[in-house]
Order: C-alpha cells, then sequence, then structure tokens
C-alpha cells in the first residue's frame, strides 16, 4: 500500500468516526436556555432578529472585492520571469482600472455614505 493510499485511509477512517461521533454525542432535546439567543445569563432586551442594513453588506462586499483584488493582485511580481512582461502589468492594470470606476460609480451614487 503506497502512502498517499495510506494517509487517504487514514483521512477517511477519522473523518467517518467524527461524523458518527458528532452525530450521536449532542442531545436531541435542547434546553430552554440553548434555544435563546443570548447565552450570557440575562434576559435579552429587545428580538434578536433585527433585519441589518442594506448598506451594511454593501461595505461587506466591498471589503471582500478589493481583499479580492489583493489576491489576484499577489502573483503580480512573478510576472516578471514571462517573456512579456508588460502583459501582466496591462492585466493587472486593467482589474485595478475597473476596480476603481466601480468605486467611483458607488461613491458618486452615494452607496458609501453610512449615514442618511
Amino acid at each position: 500500500m503506497s502512502l498517499v493510499m495510506a494517509a487517504l485511509t487514514i483521512a477517511a477512517t477519522l473523518s467517518i468516526i467524527l461524523i458518527t461521533v458528532s452525530f450521536w454525542l449532542p442531545q436531541l432535546i435542547p434546553d430552554y436556555e440553548k434555544l435563546s439567543p443570548y447565552e450570557c445569563g440575562f434576559d435579552p432586551l429587545g428580538s434578536a432578529r433585527l433585519p441589518f442594513s442594506l448598506r451594511f453588506f454593501l461595505i461587506a462586499i466591498l471589503f471582500l472585492l478589493f481583499d479580492l483584488e489583493i489576491a489576484l493582485l499577489l502573483p503580480l511580481p512573478w510576472g516578471d520571469q514571462l517573456p512579456l512582461p508588460s502583459t501582466t502589468f496591462i492585466w493587472a492594470a486593467s482589474v485595478l482600472f475597473l476596480l476603481t470606476l466601480g468605486l467611483i460609480y458607488e461613491w458618486l451614487q452615494g452607496g458609501l455614505e453610512w449615514a442618511e
């Protein structure tokens, strides 16, 4: 048996054991404290199911978008090793240009204003 096959067998066996234990170990009838939205010992003052503002989600999505942009531009220094490094620069500049245009559009539309 090869080393890869042994590692896959051990990982599959361990996964099946953990899935089985996690299915049978917890209580099947939860009590009142576990069903309450706060488990810190005091009674909640209001509803825990209040909807979030859409502006919060917009800011979160913009954060994720620019975080993804960093991940896309991370291999940029290794583009110097290609036969045409200018191609890498053009693609990176186009990604940054499109993101900048989107950010300017959101800014001008007032989507980034937190208070109305």
